[in-house]
């Protein structure tokens, strides 16, 4: 039985479709595509892939509105891969349900990638037997019985909302969050109430994770969209 990853391609650039889905050929993914947002929803449904790469720019009906749809039923990885730079358009993708979003042109190894870290995050969040007791990524562990973060095995102090932050990046590592999202999330606030107090607690984290601020190893940052921890 071919238990390879299953992957749903919606793009109505054709040139753009065949270099995604002969990248996945070689890494070995099984595939179907499609360059209509209808077929993309009614595939999703038919196929249940492990995960939808998806333009927002369709001929029959905007990306927004197939990521919509898909998340009425289903939690499968989105991965969006458009030409939109507006910022805006990114926040709105992601605050939708998206998972993570690539702007055109866009490196294949990147999007490949991006595709291994959505899959492992799927798997362990439909494996309720996984240990989520502990987090490694390079030098860094995060304890999450003991509230302990460590990097080279040097404790590293955390204030409260500080470790909240990174306990939130790590259950989600890999993926953009949005400060809408990390808001929401720690803050509990209305949209935008906190972004300062995100923006100061985020360079205090950084100052103590990170050899070099400037040059992170760990925490990035997606320009006017949030932050991302790395998955690997």
């Amino acid at each position: 039985m071919d238990n390879k990853p299953y992957i749903l391609v919606v793009e109505d650039d054709k040139p753009i479709r065949n270099f995604i889905t002969a990248a996945l050929k070689v890494q070995g993914f099984n595939f179907i595509e499609t360059d209509k947002g209808t077929e993309a929803i009614a595939l999703s449904m038919s196929h249940k892939p492990d995960l939808i790469i998806l333009d927002l720019g369709l001929p029959d009906m905007d990306g927004i509105k197939v990521i919509t749809s898909v998340r009425e039923w289903s939690k499968i990885p989105i991965i969006i891969v458009s030409a939109r730079e507006n910022e805006r358009q990114k926040i709105e993708a992601l605050d939708k349900g998206a998972d993570d979003y690539l702007t055109k042109p866009f490196g294949i190894g990147e999007l490949l990638a991006r595709v291994r870290v959505s899959l492992r995050h799927s798997i362990v969040a439909n494996n309720p037997k996984g240990n989520t007791d502990i987090f490694k990524v390079k030098d860094l562990v995060v304890d999450f019985n003991k509230r302990k973060v460590t990097i080279n095995s040097d404790d590293i102090h955390l204030t409260p909302i500080e470790y909240k932050i990174m306990a939130l990046l790590c259950m989600y590592s890999g993926k953009v969050l949005t400060h809408n999202f990390i808001i929401q999330e720690i803050w509990n606030s209305p949209t935008g109430s906190e972004t300062q107090s995100l923006r100061v607690f985020m360079a205090s984290l950084r100052r103590k994770i990170e050899k070099n601020p400037a040059e992170p190893q760990y925490i990035y940052t997606e320009v006017g969209v949030g932050y991302r921890l790395v998955d690997d």
